[in-house]
């Protein structure tokens, strides 16, 4: 497309509406439960139509963004598209106009990789067979093939679904969206939704315990999304890029309470239920959760992140969120007694390297608590035993709300730390105010690597420091820091893009954002540790926004060898229990567990976004 017709198409896109004399179209969010076209002698006829249409993806009578859409003819445009939706081997005879008077259209994922291109008004036909039982993506890429994060109102898509020829158990498809809508003077507006609609307005999943889930999960977007699931783990079935699907066999499979979605990939979800309540399953990157994630929230260099807190689940999140409602069978069950006590306290201080303030979780140790001014980033290490139920009483001496959610474990509703949705019933969570207290009960059924960090104004105390980890050993097992070794990603504070020379997104000591490896953004203390015995490493990842990559080196080229153990808290199966090097990428929200019986000499430990090492730290072994 000539590039004057281009910038004509973002600018009318910019101005939030169609170009003058053009049809005003209006989306309408998919739930993805009616498959499209019509059904006959056992082929699925189907017909599309791209075109520009108006998208509502919070309250019907909200904001509203100008979007390339997918249509079946004769009906309303919606977002995602239309579900196409078929057994394995079921012949599909789709048309496809393109309803843009001036763009070229790049129809991707029908009847295979290759694209269908359709000039400006054109209409083609495309036939083919549905192949392998599995989620696809098919997508419209408007004007010039090029998918980058610069150009995501460009693309529109929707799910095709291959069932196996005896069909599917029920199941749920829900994909994710994001448009960017360029402003001026270098202001975005962004709209994200799932399933056509963004927190408070998408959908609230409702489900009976017991209930066997399954689920569909489609990236619909140029960006990578870490998918969090609350209080329950999911089991990774099938994945796929969009185009082609696989089945895991199930001595592969994973648990998991965080799934990282890259662009146009596809995954299959099983889980069940076990506990009643209110529940979210969420993007694990901050900026896709909190208020400017809405759409009519301004951003750009000049725009201030921070929002006035709220104790509002419709005010303090946005985005790529879902609400579960799990609903009892036969009553409540019983709440277990508590084993142990503890008291942990959210200690504010004053700004400390890049953080506009520092927030810390700080464990009472002994019988006094601790001093009112003490800070440690990240927070206290907290060390429990699996089913020793223990209450942990949360004193918050902070100036502002705060939230702590246990991130991982397996507990009631109530104690999950979702301010404001938690709960069930008419009992709802609410926030901890300053001076206010709140008592968690933390069920844990298993041992693992797991961490706690707020979940409200969630950019800006995240990164002043609201996070720490936890871990859960076996019982009788004492913690042994000799060996077992935890490091929690963070950011030094927020991006700043306010030195000069920086321009997004990088990172580093002059522009952030910037990696803090247990509170430290460059080096680790030199440890001499033991040599000949079993050392096992505890990685998460707690910032907001960025994958790190931890490795452990045993010079600048090679690195060492490890051994899986556990992700996300969850032992790993035998099969991926094998030796590897030792280099690891943790998604946001996500923990890893390795082993490593080391000879005697050295190792450096790195940790960085991508492969390059902002930190590091060296290990003797002796």
């Amino acid at each position: 497309m000539p590039s004057q017709l281009w910038a004509t198409l973002l600018l009318a896109l910019a101005a939030g509406g169609p170009r003058p004399g053009a049809p005003v179209a209006r989306v309408v969010p998919n739930d993805n439960r009616t498959p499209a076209g019509t059904m006959r002698n056992g082929a699925l006829t189907v017909k599309l139509v791209v075109l520009r249409a108006e998208w509502y993806p919070e309250d019907d009578n909200g904001p509203h963004i100008a979007v390339p859409a997918l249509g079946e003819e004769g009906k309303a445009a919606s977002i995602p598209g239309p579900l196409i939706r078929v057994r394995a081997g079921t012949v599909i005879h789709a048309t496809i106009r393109n309803a843009f008077p001036d763009s070229t259209v790049h129809m991707i994922g029908l009847g295979g990789a290759d694209s269908v291109e359709l000039a400006p008004g054109q209409q083609r036909e495309v036939t083919f067979t549905a192949g392998a039982a599995g989620t696809y993506y098919y997508r419209a890429v408007i004007g010039k093939r090029i998918e980058r994060m610069g150009n995501e109102l460009e693309t529109a898509g929707g799910a095709l679904v291959v069932d196996p020829p005896g069909g599917s158990p029920a199941d749920r498809i829900f994909v994710l969206n994001i448009f960017t809508q360029p402003g001026d003077s270098g202001l975005t507006n962004e709209a994200l939704a799932i399933n056509g609609k963004g927190w408070p307005n998408t959908e609230r999943i409702r489900m009976t315990l017991g209930d066997s889930v399954h689920w569909r999960l489609i990236n619909g977007s140029v960006r990578p999304h870490p998918m969090h699931l609350h209080g329950f783990y999911f089991r990774i079935n099938a994945a796929g890029n969009g185009t082609e699907s696989h089945e895991i066999p199930p001595d592969h499979q994973m648990l998991a309470v965080t799934e990282q979605v890259s662009p146009w990939d596809t995954r299959t979800l099983s889980w069940v239920p076990d506990r009643i309540g209110r529940w979210l399953f969420h993007c694990h990157l901050t900026f896709h959760v909190v208020p400017d994630a809405r759409l009519g929230h301004r951003h750009g260099p000049d725009v201030e992140i921070r929002e006035t807190p709220s104790v509002d689940p419709g005010r303090h999140m946005a985005g790529l969120v879902l609400g579960l409602i799990v609903s009892p069978k036969h009553g409540e069950p019983p709440r277990d007694t508590p084993k142990r006590n503890l008291d942990l306290y959210v200690q504010q201080g004053p700004r400390l390297g890049r953080r506009p303030m520092t927030l810390s979780y700080i464990l009472q140790e002994g019988s006094t608590p601790p001093a009112p001014d003490s800070v440690r980033t990240p927070g206290s290490l907290i060390v429990l035993h699996r089913n020793e139920t223990t209450d942990i009483t949360v004193h918050n001496r902070a100036a502002e709300p705060v939230a702590i959610h246990w991130h991982g474990l397996e507990l009631e509703s109530w104690s999950d730390g979702m301010e404001g949705w938690g709960g069930s019933g008419e009992l709802i969570v609410p926030p901890l105010m300053p001076a206010d207290t709140f008592m968690a009960r933390l069920s844990v059924p298993r041992a693992g690597t797991f961490m706690y960090h707020t979940h409200i104004n969630d950019i800006e105390q995240v990164t002043s420091g609201a996070i720490g980890p936890l871990i859960v050993l076996e019982p009788g097992e004492q913690y042994d820091p000799t060996r077992d070794h935890v490091y929690l990603g963070g950011w030094n504070g927020p991006e700043d893009e306010t030195s000069p020379g920086c321009v997004a997104p990088q990172s580093g000591p002059a522009c952030g954002p910037q990696i803090a490896i247990n509170g430290d953004s460059l080096a680790g203390p030199t440890l001499t540790l033991p040599a000949g015995v079993k050392h096992r490493f505890r990685f998460i990842n707690l910032n907001p926004a960025i994958d790190i990559r931890y490795a452990l080196m045993k010079d600048s080229a090679n690195a060492a060898e490890w051994v899986p153990l556990a992700r996300d808290g969850a032992d790993l199966l035998p099969a991926l229990r094998k030796p590897q090097p030792a280099a690891q990428a943790v998604a946001v929200g996500q923990t890893w567990d390795f082993e490593i019986t080391p000879a005697a000499g050295a190792l450096v430990l790195t940790a960085g976004p991508g492969r390059r090492a902002t930190w590091r730290q060296r290990l003797i072994f002796r």
